[in-house]
């Protein structure tokens, strides 16, 4: 069996693939065309990338030009493939996973041409392309079990990436010059295993406003994490270089899938997307960096597993996908309500813009 990339929201363990508005792509069942969507939210087919995976594909992502498609499968691959002008030529099939090939992440630019891969083979692979040939050029096996997720942080902090696992535990691996990567873990991060890793912005909340010109911003490296505890948590670097949880968001009652953090253009608020097992998507703001006070906000109840959330570059529309294989957009009223755009229906890949009120409840 084949598999077909789609672009516009989310949802996983099909063959198929849809893009959300921030340009990363997810699997959607039975939808065979490329989809777009433009500023209208209208949604039109523009390509249709065949992948000839073997298997279920797990991830699909953009490079930061969105050129270029990276995907990965249950038959244990990693493809790249050009998408430029519509067109799909495939660059490189990876091969190095011994098992189902859970995710993948594309480094910024500004190092070179890198991807991130995680598997159920407790490996995660960093490749590079070197003159037009991509390479292995680093195994990490620190953990012990399944390895779920991984997130470059923010190119402002170097090359460090996240990577979440069934272990329980988070490592961090930090490029340090010469091929030579730093390891720390966090040992215990989620009893059970950990599902999400997602990096907070390097732009300090609130500096759009209150930055003095000229002065150099003060990182303070953050990311977040969930887990099969039902938790969210939030960690910070401290400045030995260690890392502390600093807070525990409670709102789930079964695993929490993914996690999300808003991209952010320096305004006070912070805001993280989470989705769980147990069908509920909360948006977690935060309007006062000191204070640190999380609220979560119900955005919607679905009737199975939530798989997947993914906000826009601008931060402004969140993409859902669930165990239902429909992928909704939602974005933020004037009056506070989240309200759903748009949803693609099962096996056709058709949308409805604009659902209303009464649609949104019934779903």
């Amino acid at each position: 069996m084949g598999g077909r990339v789609t672009t516009v929201a989310a949802v996983l363990q099909t063959y198929k693939l849809l893009i959300t508005p921030s340009g990363s792509l997810f699997p959607l069942e039975g939808s065979q065309d490329y989809l777009h969507l433009p500023s209208s939210l209208m949604v039109s087919v523009i390509n249709t990338v065949d992948t000839s995976h073997e298997d279920m594909i797990h991830d699909a992502q953009m490079d930061y030009y969105g050129t270029r498609l990276a995907t990965c499968s249950s038959d244990r691959s990693v493809k790249i493939f050009d998408v430029r002008n519509g067109g799909q030529i495939l660059i490189a099939d990876l091969r190095g996973h011994e098992g189902p090939v859970w995710q993948v992440a594309w480094a910024h630019p500004m190092y070179g041409n890198i991807l991130a891969s995680c598997s159920y083979d407790r490996k995660v692979i960093i490749w590079k392309e070197e003159n037009g040939t991509w390479e292995k050029t680093h195994e990490h096996t620190g953990h012990d079990s399944s390895v779920n997720s991984v997130c470059w942080a923010p190119h402002d902090y170097g090359l460090i990436l996240a990577c979440g696992s069934s272990d329980g535990a988070i490592s961090l691996l930090t490029y340090t010059g010469e091929g030579q990567w730093d390891v720390k873990k966090i040992n215990n991060a989620h009893t059970i295993g950990c599902n999400a890793v997602s990096w907070a912005p390097a732009v300090v909340p609130g500096s759009l406003i209150d930055q003095p010109s000229g002065q150099k911003p003060n990182y303070i490296k953050k990311f977040a994490s969930g887990g099969c505890d039902n938790l969210i948590k939030l960690w910070k670097e401290e400045e030995d270089g260690q890392w502390k949880e600093e807070q525990k968001l409670e709102a789930h009652s079964d695993w929490v899938r993914d996690v999300a953090w808003a991209p952010s253009i320096g305004l006070p608020t912070s805001t993280i997307a989470s989705c769980s097992q147990d069908g509920r998507v909360f948006i977690w703001t935060c309007d006062d960096a000191s204070s640190n006070t999380w609220s979560p906000k119900l955005l919607h109840k679905f009737n199975d597993v939530v798989w997947h959330v993914s906000w826009s570059i601008t931060a402004n529309i969140l993409a859902v996908s669930g165990g239902d294989n429909k992928v909704t957009l939602w974005k933020e009223s004037v009056d506070g309500q989240w309200v759903c755009i748009s949803d693609v229906n099962k096996g056709q890949g058709s949308v409805s813009a604009s659902v209303t009120e009464g649609q949104q409840n019934e779903q």
